[in-house]
């Protein structure tokens, strides 16, 4: 990415579990053409895939992590 030539167009919300372990997915989505980027009105089922269809973009990198809340309850018990 040209930091440079790139503009946040979504601002980053911090993951915020409530409990338990959370999978969390980072996509990074290079812009095919010069066309404006729609935005959500939410992010409630957001789907990346649809959203990479609607603007013109292709995956290049991406990064699986999991999270939980400093204190949370923790994973699972056996």
């Amino acid at each position: 990415m040209y930091k440079k030539l790139g503009r946040e167009v979504v601002f980053y919300e911090s993951p915020q579990p409530s409990a338990g372990i959370h999978r969390l997915v980072f996509v990074l989505f290079q812009q095919l053409g010069r066309d404006t980027v729609i935005t959500p009105e939410w992010r409630h089922n957001f789907s990346s895939r649809n959203f990479a269809e609607i603007n013109n973009l292709a995956p290049v990198a991406a990064s699986y992590v999991n999270c939980q809340r400093e204190r949370g309850c923790g994973g699972r018990r056996i």
